[in-house]
């Protein structure tokens, strides 16, 4: 009877929170539009895979030979040769001025000296202001180098080692396929969590939180009743931009998309007490829209999302294993890149369940403690 009685002010308020989002236009533009203009946005804009890098050329030799190096350059896709021009004066300015990111210069002897079977050498002036395109232009610079070497010693004979590379997953390196299931993990932590904060900010704004606790209901059956929407959101969210990104970007989804809503259950809770415990703490809604801010921008740029966690120095690493965002993000680029299932992915569960269950306990002794 308790427990019934308790569920029943549990659902009056969730019934009351639901009613005020469905009120609210913004409430539904920032939990669903905006989610999907961002992932448009981002899924189109972000490429990391540099082609077509603008190049000036300054051809000093003008032999056939050059005309083959350069077209071994063009022909590479990450080279698009844009000019060229007289003096090396003016191959620095088009780096400078920004119109080039890279410049060729062939010096007058390049051929003689092949003839004469020397070494030849060309110079690529990169532009270092863009580490990735800058880094792009001297790899491929130097494998087309090699492979011309290579031409010019071996003649017809075949190359004694092959490499036959198998990218696996996601053999296209197409960036949205990379990106997307990442963005639909960081956009649903961001919407719970600002809509969480924001809502019991805003009966403290509203006064009416006081008037809420006149009521029967329970501190406790507050925050779960205030949960239960934005949890439902939440899993409407991460559909809806699945949806989108299998329709519109044609992102496969190679494992049980079953499997990666039950361990995102954890992560929402996960987010959900993490705006509860910031709305312990703000007194505006502006307030609490910079504290989420400041707690979910370490977790995108920290979790994998961007750059790998590996790549990053040790005390970040160790950090990244306590952000949920490290390892729903994981998982679901585990499910839909990697066709990984629960026998891969169960240990990601049971972490996101301690770190929501740890996250709970906080904000209700909070809330609670707050509240008296």
């Amino acid at each position: 009877m308790i427990l019934t009685g308790s569920l029943q002010r549990i659902f009056s308020v969730a019934r009351k929170e639901a009613v005020h989002i469905r009120r609210d236009p913004t409430t539904f533009f920032f939990a669903l539009a905006l989610p999907l203009v961002e992932m448009f946005m981002l899924g189109y804009a972000i490429d990391t895979n540099v082609r077509h890098i603008r190049t000036v050329v300054l051809d000093l030799c003008k032999t056939q030979q050059t005309d083959l190096l350069l077209r071994s350059f063009v022909n590479s896709e990450d080279f698009n040769i844009i000019g060229s021009v007289d003096t090396e004066d003016e191959l620095n300015r088009a780096i400078i001025s920004g119109r080039a990111k890279v410049g060729i210069l062939i010096p007058e002897n390049y051929s003689r000296r092949l003839e004469m079977g020397e070494t030849a050498q060309i110079l690529i002036k990169v532009d270092g202001s863009e580490s990735s395109v800058a880094g792009e232009a001297v790899n491929v610079g130097n494998a087309i180098a090699l492979q011309e070497s290579l031409k010019m010693v071996l003649g017809q004979r075949q190359m004694p080692i092959e490499t036959r590379p198998q990218i696996l997953f996601n053999p296209d390196t197409r960036s949205a396929n990379f990106f997307i299931p990442g963005l639909m993990v960081v956009l649903s932590q961001m919407m719970a969590t600002m809509l969480t904060a924001n809502s019991v900010v805003r009966e403290k704004e509203n006064g009416t939180l006081e008037q809420l606790f006149m009521t029967p209901v329970r501190a406790r059956e507050v925050m779960i009743g205030k949960m239960l929407p934005y949890l439902v959101l939440t899993f409407l969210e991460f559909a809806v931009i699945a949806t989108f990104m299998r329709i519109v970007f044609q992102v496969p989804i190679n494992g049980s998309f079953f499997t990666l809503m039950i361990i995102a259950l954890p992560f929402a809770l996960t987010c959900l007490a993490l705006g509860l415990w910031i709305s312990t703490r703000a007194t505006t809604r502006d307030a609490a829209s910079q504290m989420v801010i400041g707690t979910v921008m370490p977790c995108i740029f920290l979790s994998g999302y961007i750059f790998p966690v590996d790549s990053m120095p040790w005390i970040f690493r160790q950090i990244a294993q306590f952000l949920p965002t490290t390892w729903q993000v994981d998982a679901a680029r585990g499910v839909i890149l990697r066709g990984a299932g629960w026998a891969e992915l169960w240990p990601h569960f049971l972490v996101l369940s301690a770190m929501s269950i740890i996250l709970l306990t906080m904000a209700t002794l909070k809330f609670q403690k707050r509240i008296g």
